[in-house]
């Protein structure tokens, strides 16, 4: 059993940790067809504290990788669509029609190239599906595509056959740790005002006494960086979309040997994968969309293609489906405990249907 997180003081909880962490599990990592051992493309991106999954493509049977998962599609509340083409679109009528069957309680924004709308109606059409939930299209176009009080998406196009667009989640910013051992030291009830203090407010305490925020709290935490870059060849686009990225998402639909071919059908040797990533700068490299032509027992398989990927990129992955990664956050140290203690000042100042969009 996990210990509890939370400590109690006095009926108010304070959470010590990284509870929780942006968690990116694969549901499908082939590219063109499904194999006996992995899906068609999709990703599910679970953020922290939200109790919401955020869907990267959806390929012909991403309603059944749901099945065999312990992720709920019911808490899916935004898909984001990278291309038309089959093995990234194809399984989203089925699940959304899934969804809406199981009695989804909230809308859903869906976010991709200009075309998604008709194709979604096109469907809803000729199959005589009625959704009973709100779905919202956005037509994507370069720049930002959504923004909340948490977090920011940005895409911009890359180099395919068809119209195809990266992605980049950013989380903001977050305020530094609360240094919960020293408010207590000082002398500071549990309470509310230690959430007031986390903010960086100024408190007074009923005998005048009054303590800055900003003394009790670590530097501001930077925000966690996932960017999806599929499918495209390698292009600058995609590098200064991944700028400074924790994870770096990349389709390896072919071996360096292979690389003619990657040009000629505009898609992304491992290598390829390997160079954006070194170029853009970021912490990890994920490779996904491998050819089925790398299966074990053929000349080349897909462990070489890692090797490649690693002489440019050490820190590189390879997923495969149900394979989950997570993302840490960026934690700043706690002001120093052996500097001085906070001391307080005097004084009573009070503290401070599917629609197209």
């Amino acid at each position: 059993m996990e210990a509890d997180p939370r400590v109690d003081l006095g009926g108010f909880y304070w959470f010590t940790g990284d509870t929780i962490a942006v968690q990116v599990t694969f549901l499908g990592t082939s590219s063109g067809v499904p194999t006996r051992s992995r899906n068609v493309s999709g990703i599910v991106l679970k953020l922290p504290q939200r109790s919401e999954l955020w869907l990267l493509d959806c390929g012909e049977g991403t309603q059944h990788q749901f099945l065999r998962s312990d992720l709920r599609p019911s808490q899916i509340t935004r898909i984001f669509i990278t291309h038309m083409h089959g093995d990234h679109i194809f399984g989203l009528m089925g699940l959304l029609a899934s969804i809406g069957l199981a009695g989804q309680p909230h809308p859903i924004d869906l976010y991709g190239p200009p075309p998604l709308a008709d194709y979604l109606k096109a469907c809803q059409r000729y199959s005589q599906t009625r959704f009973s939930f709100p779905i919202t299209v956005h037509p994507v176009e370069p720049g930002v595509i959504f923004e909340d009080e948490e977090y920011l998406v940005t895409c911009a196009p890359l180099e395919h056959r068809v119209p195809a667009f990266g992605y980049r989640f950013v989380e903001k910013d977050r305020p530094g740790r609360f240094d919960l051992d020293r408010a207590i030291a000082a002398g500071i009830p549990a309470g509310p005002l230690y959430g007031q203090l986390k903010r960086g407010e100024t408190v007074t305490l009923p005998d005048g006494q009054r303590f800055n925020g900003q003394d009790f709290c670590a530097p501001p935490e930077t925000g966690r960086k996932l960017v999806y870059c599929t499918d495209t060849v390698y292009c600058d686009r995609a590098v200064t979309l991944a700028a400074g990225a924790d994870v770096l998402i990349h389709e390896a639909t072919f071996a360096h040997q292979d690389a003619q071919l990657a040009f000629d059908r505009l898609h992304s040797t491992s290598t390829m994968a390997a160079q954006t990533a070194l170029g853009a700068g970021v912490e990890a490299l994920i490779l996904t969309h491998f050819s089925p032509r790398y299966a074990p027992g053929n000349a080349i398989e897909l462990k070489d293609l890692l090797d490649e990927a690693r002489a440019i990129f050490p820190n590189t992955h390879m997923a495969k489906d149900f394979w989950s990664y997570e993302i840490p956050r960026r934690r700043s140290p706690l002001p120093s405990a052996s500097s001085e203690a906070p001391q307080p000042t005097q004084g009573t100042k009070k503290a401070a249907k599917i629609t197209e969009k």
